[in-house]
């Protein structure tokens, strides 16, 4: 792959900290040369708010068609934007930015990914389904947003701290439709839930680290369950081999980071007519993971 950097090139980027081996620039560049796009997509490493806030200055006079946003920015993002989309704002953050006239709308794309990939990777519909989410953060709050709009019959925020988990139930709650929303206190209150549930996110970065436990107990899973780990790169996590040993279908997060990042080029596209290509973006990712390129992490 080589990128043409003409006079007309758009600009794109991830904007978060720290950055040094994100998967995403090999992904979009990939998919810009094969949709033909005169785009360019660079990491944006910008170590506090401060940074932050002089990128954004500088965003609205570049040529920017967009930019992703990863931690430790995405619920920061919510207040500097000019217009945020419903569902970003029901997530509790933002994790992609399109830049309209140098004005920046943003969206919450991560919920996307996580729907697209359990139907890609795992085959499963949430529809009627019971849920389990782990973890109480941004992460935790796009994947309830996806369960509520796929007409999931419960979800459950298990967390250690039940105050977190409650204010983010609280702020779902005028939008659950017909989705009974609950929080169990990660441990023995979660227990029979997880035993009784359908599908298990973790929305938590417990996993990242070689060394990292699973996010919860594993004795816990059984078959004909669905596990999904956010956590992707890192090979096998804990909480997917346990999952898959106990005969449940487990899948890691590298599908939903591709579908996230294609449903941003959908909307910086601003086109109905033409799919980002889905393939294309994961096959960049698994090759810069097998070259050393990039690392794991969760989105």
């Amino acid at each position: 792959m080589s990128v043409h950097i003409t006079g007309r090139t758009r600009l794109a980027g991830l904007v978060g900290w720290p950055l040094e081996h994100t998967l995403s620039p090999a992904m979009h560049n990939a998919v810009y040369e094969a949709l033909g796009l005169d785009w360019v997509y660079v990491p944006l490493p910008l170590k506090d708010e401060t940074d932050l806030l002089r990128f954004l200055g500088a965003a609205r006079v570049l040529p920017f068609v967009g930019f992703n946003v990863t931690m430790p920015y995405k619920q920061v993002m919510l207040s500097l934007c000019d217009e945020v989309a419903m569902l970003a704002k029901m997530a509790g953050a933002v994790n992609a930015v399109h830049v309209v006239d140098g004005r920046f709308i943003g969206y919450n794309t991560d919920g996307r990914g996580l729907t697209e990939s359990l139907e890609i990777d795992a085959g499963f519909d949430p529809a009627g389904k019971e849920v389990v989410v782990v973890g109480a953060g941004g992460a935790a709050g796009a994947a309830i947003v996806s369960m509520i709009l796929a007409k999931a019959k419960s979800v459950t925020v298990a967390n250690r701290g039940a105050e977190r988990a409650q204010e983010l139930v609280d702020r779902m709650s005028a939008h659950a439709r017909a989705t009974e929303l609950s929080v169990a206190e990660l441990g023995s209150e979660s227990e029979e839930r997880i035993r009784a549930a359908d599908l298990i996110v973790n929305a938590t970065p417990v996993g990242m680290k070689p060394d990292d436990p699973s996010p919860l107990p594993c004795d816990w899973l059984r078959a004909g369950q669905t596990v999904f780990d956010m956590v992707y790169g890192v090979g096998e996590t804990v909480l997917v081999r346990e999952a898959r040993e106990r005969g449940a279908t487990a899948v890691d997060g590298l599908g939903m980071l591709v579908c996230q990042g294609a449903t941003a080029v959908d909307i910086w596209q601003d086109s109905a007519q033409v799919r980002t290509p889905r393939d294309v973006m994961r096959q960049a990712a698994e090759r810069s993971l097998a070259e050393g390129n990039g690392e794991g992490g969760v989105r």
